[in-house]
């Protein structure tokens, strides 16, 4: 089976993380700070802070921006359960914009649900493909609003004259490190930001809340001292963790490379395929390739689910992005019901996302390209 993503660990990043092993910090020790260090150099944001998750890195960003009872968060339905779920622990209200056909959430539909208590917006660069990130902080800056780009997918993609998590156009942006990503840490995650303020709070809020920096304590009664001032989280990343990234960030760009190289052959191959359709990078912006979604079309579009199994039972380790979070049992008992968002509901029914990763050798991407034209064509 050729799984639809898989890291990359070579022994240059075993060594990196042995040699943490052998030293005296496994937590907390100074792989953090490099680790933050080398990540803002890469996306050329002043500053970075490790947590141990995407999902805690959403979160933290919101506690930071002070999303609290009352606010509105407004994100695409096309994601993963975290990019909302982060107004949920912060006991806000989460809402939704529809997304354009591309996949990516539509501005002119922020634009409705843009009411004086929407806190913050959440665009998702799905699959690596970047938002129309201009026009999104235009609006949201007219509106008082807050911009955390949900940039899990997309290291090293890059939207106009920026790359991603540069916050050019955004508040923050935050990063994840799975390892079906383009780097990874096993878990962790990382969010940028060009704000002291909001990097100061970040970094207390992943520890408890808590800081041990003399010139921000209340009071200092000795060496020992510290003080927790918010009420935060243990999202703190391990340097175990960090060894890896900062090994697999050195190679970022082999593996974006790759990506878009393997990307432009599946392009080639599908190019005039009669059953279905692929997204492609406009003028704005150039993917990253998380992920190569392949969307059936109309005549194949009711068929997805035998679509779907021919394509595992020939091996090909297929999965869906996303499911709607709207369609999910939780959020149909916060009042969400199918047939709000049309696009996202029929971007859904025709998603399919193929293998793709670094490590494919020419074999599996001629496998891959042979077995999808056959799965379609026999459906």
């Amino acid at each position: 089976m050729i799984p639809y993503g898989r890291q990359s660990i070579d022994d240059a990043d075993i060594e990196d993380v042995c040699s943490v092993l052998r030293s005296d910090f496994l937590t907390t020790g100074p792989k953090i700070e490099e680790f933050e260090r080398e990540f803002a150099n890469y996306v050329d944001v002043k500053y970075a802070t490790a947590v141990s998750s995407g999902t805690a890195a959403l979160h933290v960003a919101c506690l930071a921006a002070e999303l609290k009872m009352g606010d509105c968060l407004v994100t695409t339905p096309l994601t993963f359960a975290a990019s909302s779920n982060c107004a949920l622990y912060c006991n806000a209200r989460p809402d939704f914009a529809d997304i354009t056909k591309n996949g990516l959430i539509d501005p002119k539909e922020i634009e409705k649900k843009l009411q004086p208590d929407c806190k913050i917006v959440i665009p998702v660069h799905y699959a690596g493909f970047p938002c129309d990130l201009e026009i999104i902080k235009e609006l949201a800056d007219a509106n008082n609003t807050i911009v955390i780009e949900d940039a899990c997918h997309a290291v090293g993609a890059r939207y106009k004259d920026s790359k991603i998590g540069d916050c050019k156009y955004s508040d923050m942006a935050v990063f994840s490190f799975h390892p079906v990503k383009h780097i990874t840490t096993g878990e962790g995650g990382m969010i940028t930001t060009n704000s002291k303020e909001l990097d100061d709070k970040l970094k207390i809020l992943r520890t408890h809340g808590i800081t041990k920096d003399p010139e921000r304590m209340v009071r200092d009664e000795g060496p020992w001292y510290y003080e927790m001032q918010l009420l935060g989280y243990n999202y703190r990343m391990t340097d175990i963790q960090a060894a890896l990234g900062i090994s697999q960030l050195k190679k970022v760009e082999i593996f974006v490379s790759r990506r878009q190289e393997i990307a432009k052959r599946y392009d080639a191959a599908f190019e005039n395929n009669a059953f279905l359709d692929f997204l492609s990078n406009d003028d704005q912006g150039q993917s990253s390739y998380h992920l190569y979604p392949i969307l059936l079309k109309d005549d194949l579009k009711a068929q997805k689910r035998v679509v779907f199994e021919t394509m595992r039972k020939n091996g090909l380790g297929v999965q869906v992005h996303y499911i709607p979070v709207h369609y999910h049992p939780y959020y149909k008992s916060l009042g969400f019901e199918e047939g709000l968002y049309p696009v996202a509901e029929d971007f859904y029914e025709r998603e399919i996302s193929i293998p793709l990763f670094p490590a494919m050798t020419e074999e599996d991407i001629e496998t891959v390209i042979a077995k999808v034209e056959d799965s379609v064509r026999l459906c």
